[in-house]
């Protein structure tokens, strides 16, 4: 038997999205990991920035980092510690050179990873790219409470991260499930 919408839900990647409820919005930041990029050719920011307000959450900050691990910590921990984000998105530093270090900054930090969204991100980065998604290590997992998901620097990654994955799981009507829900939770004991 196929499972057909009703009038009040809309089909989403992986499940429905309920549409007589409101977007909780999502409070997120933005770090981008470059030696070289800048706030005028920071195009992978702020194609994130933009779908961020587009799908009703808020950017609350955008950044830009050199690929140094102790960077990267700093601004994310500065993030975590203020109580404003809910979310980090990073772009860049997630491939294979020497100077692509955010795995090893971030990673140790997470209190939880999140496994499955490297698989997924990998899923739909195949059908875009190919076999040469085996040069990224996107990563995610959660760090006192703030979600952080790890992206490659190119648009087509932080298309393929947003559109296809990470959009949905902040999208508080998607069924049977999101992480906005979980959110509440997240710093049980």
């Amino acid at each position: 038997m196929t499972d057909i919408p009703s009038s009040d839900t809309l089909p989403a990647p992986g499940g429905r999205l309920l549409l007589d409820q409101a977007v909780t919005p999502v409070r997120i930041a933005v770090l981008t990991i470059s030696d070289t990029r800048d706030h005028d050719s920071d195009t992978s920011g702020a194609i994130l920035a933009e779908r961020i307000a587009a799908a009703s959450h808020v950017c609350v900050d955008k950044a830009i980092v050199p690929d140094a691990v102790d960077a990267i910590r700093a601004q994310v921990t500065r993030w975590i510690a203020s109580g404003t984000v809910d979310a980090i998105l990073t772009t860049g530093g997630t491939g294979l050179t020497g100077r692509d270090v955010t795995p090893e900054a971030l990673e140790p930090l997470f209190d939880k990873r999140i496994d499955g969204f490297s698989v997924i991100f990998h899923t739909v980065s195949y059908q875009t790219i190919g076999l040469s998604t085996l040069q990224s290590r996107a990563t995610a997992g959660i760090i006192n409470g703030v979600f952080v998901f790890c992206l490659p620097g190119s648009n087509g990654a932080v298309r393929d991260g947003w559109d296809k994955v990470i959009r949905w799981q902040l999208d508080s009507r998607h069924r049977p499930c999101n992480l906005v829900e979980l959110m509440p939770r997240l710093l049980e004991v």
